[in-house]
């Protein structure tokens, strides 16, 4: 057996574990002995399992309670078409594909019901097991709605969980600290190591991966996918500022502390929107003040003279702050339910807010009817593995054959390697309840009232440690479980721990197997491939938005929603959605190795995220001005750099690609308006940012006339025959 898991571990879940073990007891005991219904005890005790310890769901226990409520309709249908599909072995099994199958998927476009699928599933196994009665379904589902009833209770009465603060609450916290280091900007231009630490590390804080499970806005609703959206673009603001910050102090710029004033401004509303404590409203008055930025960073200045390059890279940073803040502003305004227009802002940016519910389900759907999807290649190895596991075990006829299914469930993972170790870890973990249980079992044999008295201590011990122990702890334990109850509906003999024995081994080896068929190697295999079609489908987003700022394929006066970059957008975005998928998976994964110098894999997302947002708000909306020759030849040579650097990387080269960034010539200043001149820094910072990263290399190249050295930067794709590495930066 494993080591024991620490106390601090398994007394961590002792609350759930007493309520699950009272709502089944309470369920339990008095059907199996004041109305001797052994079916109708049956449900009422696995149904507070399936849906308080493998289906463990996240959030407060009224929050908890009510997902219990909305998921017993679908659990009463499932029993009910498993009571009538185990009329024979073969159409079991076939309702066991398609209900596994429906479910897994389904999880892609409802998360939060993500965690109840494990106990929905156990509801359709439960009933499809011979034998076939259908006189008894009455008994089968009063004891789901006994079951389900009794535990919504003691969620909300036994050791209740405190409430956590949402993803909203948590994306209006970092806007406040984002409205607060504004006004720091505002009085002092700069920031101090220590916000600039705390500013990074606050966006870091909103990623999905340190969210709880049941608190990611990753569904396919349009509030979902708003929240979402707030949250990157929240993330990217805290990042911007902190950037800001740093730059070293340029001229006094009016028109600059005028867009600062409105960020904070509109950061401290947008706050309020996400928390409901303020109306929700759209994005204009930060636009207006963005467009007014605009306006007067393209007149000329006062004396004539050309601003200098630390206030025009000054100026396009604050640019950058300004758009993200209109963008989280609008995700706001979309989240809050407050209406579907987004008059003047990029069509592809906010394309899920004219669409109905039903069109984004079909979106979310179709986007993932693809092999490379993770979330298809789940849903078909479970699937497999459970219609196999119930073909197998209605054919050799073993004796509480649902265990076998209850094996695949609980113990297949992603990958081979870890369905391996859980499939070890759960053989040794079975046999050793296998021996206690029958131990028990010949010692106490027929005296009811012994195991009566021993199943509720058996069950806090066994839901407490058991998922903090892992399979050996969780198997085993669980086998001890069983045996009492089972003890209690009808005679056993020690023969009932060996078959729990030999049905968790065959489970075990039809898991093992499907692992070792379908997509072994998880999501890492398809996370090297997705970021590489991911940099792939990028280039001529690069391409074709430097292509508009230079002047050619230029946005129609005053029509915002057309852009240039409409075909390859789409492409990118799907990609980036695909790797996305497959980076949340693979962040599930034990790692074959410890690297501390392995992949940034999340470095190669940012990559895709901040060439989309560049190609969303860069061209000018208004006409581009005349760029001569010179500054037209510099666009083309260095987004020919970036896209093609980006190409390279895609074939993940052990050495890495280097790439030679062509410095902005000293003369546009002169030979151009202020307009044009400040929009090709703000070209300048955008592809800078996708070249460079924290781990960048800069060497002395020639020096500009106006004193900036040239910048060899080089996108780091270390491979080394598993995985790449892009070294990007946003």
């Amino acid at each position: 057996m494993p080591k024991l898991p620490s106390p601090a571990a398994s007394f961590g879940g002792i609350g759930r574990a007493v309520r699950v073990s009272v709502a089944s007891a309470a369920g339990f005991y008095p059907a199996a002995y004041l109305l001797d219904r052994p079916v109708l005890a049956l449900y009422a005790l696995f149904t507070p399992i399936a849906f308080g310890v493998l289906s463990p769901l996240p959030g407060s226990g009224s929050r908890r309670a009510g997902t219990v409520l909305r998921a017993a309709p679908a659990a009463a249908a499932l029993i009910a078409s498993g009571t009538v599909m185990a009329v024979t072995t073969w159409t079991a099994a076939l309702g066991m594909l398609v209900v596994a199958l429906s479910l897994t998927f389904g999880a892609a476009c409802a998360p939060r019901l993500a965690g109840v699928i494990p106990g929905l599933q156990l509801c359709y196994i439960l009933a499809c097991f011979p034998p076939y009665a259908p006189a008894t379904l009455p008994e089968r589902l009063g004891g789901l709605a006994l079951g389900a009833a009794v535990l919504c209770l003691g969620e909300v009465l036994l050791f209740p969980s405190p409430r956590r603060p949402s993803y909203a609450v948590r994306v209006a916290d970092a806007l406040d600290l984002a409205a607060r280091t504004a006004r720091v900007l505002l009085r002092a231009e700069t920031v101090d190591s220590e916000r600039a630490r705390l500013l990074r590390t606050t966006g870091r804080e909103l990623r999905f991966s340190r969210q709880p499970h049941g608190g990611r806005p990753t569904g396919a609703g349009r509030t979902d996918r708003a929240l979402a959206h707030a949250g990157s673009a929240a993330r990217r603001l805290l990042d911007q500022l902190a950037t800001l910050g740093e730059l070293p102090a340029a001229p006094a710029d009016t028109a600059s502390r005028n867009l600062l004033h409105g960020v904070a401004a509109t950061c401290e509303e947008t706050a309020g929107i996400l928390r409901g404590d303020r109306p929700a409203g759209g994005a204009e008055l930060i636009e207006e003040m963005t467009a007014r930025f605009l306006d007067e960073r393209g007149e000329p200045p006062e004396g004539g003279r050309a601003r200098p390059y630390a206030l025009l890279r000054r100026q396009s940073t604050l640019l950058t702050v300004a758009v993200s803040t209109v963008t989280v502003r609008t995700a706001a305004h979309l989240a809050a339910g407050a209406g579907r227009a987004v008059p003047g802002l990029p069509r592809e940016q906010f394309w899920y807010a004219r669409p109905s519910t039903a069109r984004l389900w079909l979106v979310r759907i179709r986007g993932n009817l693809t092999p490379r999807s993770v979330v298809f290649q789940n849903a078909v190895r479970t699937a497999l593995g459970l219609a196999l596991a119930r073909l197998v075990a209605g054919s050799l006829d073993l004796s509480h054959g649902f265990w076998v299914l209850l094996s695949v469930l609980t113990l297949a993972r992603t990958t081979a390697v870890g369905t391996w170790s859980a499939v070890r870890s759960a053989a040794a973990g079975t046999l050793a309840g296998a021996v206690l249980a029958g131990a028990l079992i010949i010692g106490a044999g027929d005296a009811t009232e012994v195991y009566a008295g021993l199943l509720v201590p058996t069950m806090v011990v066994a839901f407490s440690v058991g998922p903090a122990g892992g399979p050996a702890w969780a198997q085993g334990l669980f086998t001890l479980v069983v045996s009492t109850a089972f003890a209690q509906i009808a005679p056993v003999t020690w023969r009932l721990a060996e078959a729990r024995l030999v049905d968790v081994l065959t489970g075990s080896a039809i898991g093992l197997v499907c692992a070792l068929l379908a997509w072994p190697a998880g999501a890492r295999t398809e996370l090297r491939r997705s970021v590489a079609t991911l940099f792939r489908a990028a280039a001529p987003v690069v391409r074709e938005t430097a292509d508009a700022v230079a002047g050619r394929g230029a946005v129609p006066r005053g029509d915002r929603s057309k852009r240039p970059t409409t075909g390859p957008l789409w492409p990118a975005l799907h990609h980036l959605r695909i790797a996305e998928a497959a980076y949340a998976q693979f962040r599930t994964e034990p790692a074959p190795r410890a690297d501390d110098d392995g992949p940034d894999w999340l470095a190669a997302l940012n990559y895709g995220s901040r060439v989309l947002t560049g190609a969303y708000w860069l061209p000018p909306a208004r006409g581009v001005p005349g760029l001569p020759p010179e500054a037209r030849r510099w666009v083309d040579t260095v987004a020919r750099q970036v896209a093609d650097a980006g190409l390279r990387a895609a074939d993940l080269p052990p050495g890495g690609v280097d790439v030679r960034l062509a410095p902005l010539p000293a003369a546009t200043s002169s030979d151009t308006t202020p307009g044009a001149s400040s929009l090709l820094v703000d070209l300048e910072v955008w592809l800078h940012a996708l070249a460079s990263g924290p781990r960048h290399r800069h060497r002395s190249g020639p020096r500009g006339r106006r004193g900036r050295p040239g910048t060899r930067t080089t996108v780091v794709c270390r491979c080394t025959g598993r995985s790449g590495r892009l070294i990007a930066r946003h």
